[in-house]
């Protein structure tokens, strides 16, 4: 609870901050689009449904910028792909790859996209966005993630108190 607490804290602190060092024209809510949006991260419930009432036990998960991570998967496939010189070749002639590099490029595209997406959502306040207001966009994030947590610890507390009362 003292993470969450220090978490949000932090958020707030980072937002006024930028608030103040970006100016309160800048950082309001008039530059927010008001018009209906998808959202970036989104819950998932899993419950298992063919479980009593007593024993469900849900499970919480975080499902960060979703929609753009499956736009991400699209493009991949169309895309025209890079080759590489100098590949090590088998015997029989098929080209083979390092499996290591290609998951660490998998994970660094990844990270790439959600940098970029994370800047997308603060280009609305300006192409110059104030350092203070990105890491008020992770501390929030983190909080995210802290509530998920305790959501997911909270269910399995309920779920071994319903087991221990039968």
């Amino acid at each position: 609870m003292d993470s969450l607490s220090s978490a949000l804290r932090q958020g707030w602190l980072d937002l006024a901050s930028a608030r103040h060092s970006m100016g309160s024209s800048r950082v309001s809510s008039t530059l927010f689009d008001h018009k209906e949006q998808s959202a970036a991260t989104k819950l998932q419930v899993v419950d298992h449904s063919g479980l009593k009432p007593s024993e469900s036990k849900p499970h919480f998960a975080l499902s960060k910028w979703s929609l753009q991570e499956v736009d991400v998967g699209e493009q991949a496939s169309t895309e025209p792909k890079l080759r590489h010189r100098g590949s090590a070749t088998t015997p029989d002639g098929n080209h083979e790859r390092d499996a290591t590099t290609e998951d660490s490029s998998t994970v660094s595209d990844t990270s790439n996209h959600v940098q970029r997406a994370r800047s997308k959502a603060l280009s609305v306040f300006g192409a110059l966005v104030s350092p203070k207001l990105r890491t008020a966009q992770i501390s929030f994030e983190t909080a995210l993630e802290l509530i998920v947590e305790l959501a997911n610890s909270r269910s399995n507390m309920l779920a071994s108190f319903s087991q221990l009362k039968e």
